[in-house]
Parts: C-alpha cells; structure tokens; sequence
C-alpha cells in the first residue's frame, strides 16, 4: 500500500461487503478488505487484495489499515454458536476500532442495528449499541448504518422464508404476525456506505427501504411473488421456534433464534423514519419470483466453508 489512500470492506468476498466493494471500485477508489475468508472465490479479479482480521494481535490490524483513508466495517455475527458468539464479536470490533484510530484512518463506516440500546435484554442490540458509542468515543468520524434487514442477491432471511413456503403445507407467523419490518435492499445499502464515506462530521442514517410490512404481510407478500399458495397461521413464539429448530436439523444451520424472534416481536426491526433507499421489496421479489428460495441459504455453511464460493458454500 501507498500514501494515495485505500477504502478498506471488511468481508468484501462476502454478502454486503461485496456490493460495497464493487461501487467503491466503480468510483475509482482503490479497495482492500480484512477477511476471515481470504482464499474465498470472489468477483474482484485481483482488484481488491485481502488481509487477515488478526483481531487478537491489533498491531497487525493497525498495519494493515496504515494507509486506509476510509474503513466499512460489515463485522458482525447474527446469533450465539459454539464457532462464534456475540460477546466474542462486540471485543472483535472493539479491536477494530483501536487498530483503525491508531492507524490514523480518516472516517469508519459502521453497520449496526435499528433500535440499538444497551438496556436491551437481547444481545445484538446491546451489543450495537456497546459499539455505537465506543465508535463515537473513539473520536473518528464516522457514519452509523442501522438497518433492517437486508434482501436482494444471498441474502438469508428473505430467501428462507421462500424456501420454506416452496417446501411446507403451512407458514407459522409468531404471535399475531402484527409487528413490522423494513427491508432495504442491499445494493441501496451499499449506496448508503459509499455516500457515509464520502460524509463529513458523524451521521447515524436510518437504513430502511422504502416499504414497511407487517411479518404477517411480508411473508404474504413473498409467497404470492414465487407463486405458491399456503395456509399462513398464527403460532406461539415457542412452536414456532421448536419449528424453526426442527429445520435447523434438517439443513444443518440456524434457521431462527428465540432472540430474532422477540425482537421481531418487540418491533425492533421499525423505525419511524423517512426511507432511505429506493428498491421496493415487493417489485424485487416479483422480478426474482422464479429463483427465489429454490435453494436453502445456510448462515453455518458460508463460516465453515470459508474456501467456496460465498453464495455456493
């Protein structure tokens, strides 16, 4: 590296990190990323050169970041597991953080969460919120994304639950299904963070797309996209996980967690905000009705097989 300034992904040869990646490339911005995966299939043709997250020696972090300018930090893990935990996540990114003020990078685009607290009883929210304001005491300047959820190209959420209403006689929604979410498609996140780079002073943007659902009307929504007509009934929180961990077994994975589901329940995922991207789920899901879900999306197998393609692992 050299003192014409990087742009550094962590995760580029993953999911939101690639679509960062590419626009920042498209912009004419030179690109590395810090990758758990580095021998990882990816589309960057020797563009974007990857570098270890040594997160246990910040030394090494910090070199890596020593010419970098600008860092998105897609960091994260979705639930507790024997591989990974959130506690193990929130010191990661801490790490992170410390590596890129010494270092000496100029702005860190962060991803959290919408609805971040500390006071939270479910540990990814107060764990982005822990991390919100180290970022903030750290004195970088930076940008907070808080999406969603993100859908669009290997996603897991969206794509799962089209799988499952390919391959189950009926979809259980939690509760009365009532509580809302606001999708963003991805490549509208990617926008967000290039943009966020390119701020100055310290924003936190609201990253949600431009439709809410309720749970109840967003699966409604992706079945009658992929064409399949299935009874869509009200559970309670705890069939619906035993349903959930059911096909946990069955595909090897996490399919849902007890604490995704509360904070659907809790309305987590809804912000009342003004949209800040343009991709209208419902139109996606239409367009991509004929692929959509044919093919299960595992979170456990893309951190196993870290030497396969990410969307084929």
């Amino acid at each position: 590296m050299n003192a014409s300034g990087y742009h550094c992904v962590t995760g580029a040869y993953g999911y939101s990190g690639r679509y960062i990646a590419e626009k920042l490339l498209a912009r004419g911005h030179r690109v590395i990323t810090l990758t758990n995966s580095p021998a990882r299939p990816n589309a960057f043709a020797g563009d974007v050169a990857a570098y270890p997250l040594r997160f246990d020696d910040v030394n090494a972090l910090a070199e890596s970041l020593r010419d970098v300018e600008v860092l998105y930090n897609t960091y994260w893990v979705r639930f507790n597991h024997a591989l990974f935990q959130h506690a193990d996540a929130v010191n990661n990114t801490l790490a992170l953080f410390d590596a890129a003020k010494r270092a000496g990078v100029r702005r860190v685009v962060h991803v959290s969460i919408t609805n971040p607290t500390e006071e939270s009883p479910l540990e990814y929210f107060h764990g982005k919120a822990r991390l919100e304001r180290a970022l903030r005491e750290s004195g970088i300047a930076h940008t907070i994304l808080r999406p969603a959820v993100l859908f669009g190209g290997d996603d897991i959420l969206i794509n799962n639950i089209a799988w499952a209403l390919r391959r189950l006689p009926v979809f259980g929604v939690f509760g009365r299904g009532d509580y809302r979410i606001q999708p963003i498609h991805v490549d509208d996140f990617a926008q967000l963070a290039v943009e966020g780079g390119e701020d100055s002073g310290n924003r936190i943007v609201e990253a949600i797309g431009p439709e809410t659902y309720t749970y109840r009307a967003l699966v409604e929504t992706i079945a009658d996209s992929i064409g399949v007509s299935r009874p869509i009934v009200s559970v309670p929180p705890w069939l619906g996980l035993a349903t959930g961990q059911i096909i946990s077994r069955w595909q090897n994975d996490v399919f849902i967690t007890r604490e995704e589901i509360r904070g659907l329940m809790d309305d987590l995922l809804y912000v009342d905000a003004p949209p800040a991207g343009t991709t209208r789920l419902s139109d996606w899901a239409r367009e991509h009705g004929d692929t959509l879900g044919r093919r299960y999306a595992s979170e456990l197998a893309r951190r196993r097989n870290r030497s396969a393609a990410y969307a084929e692992a």
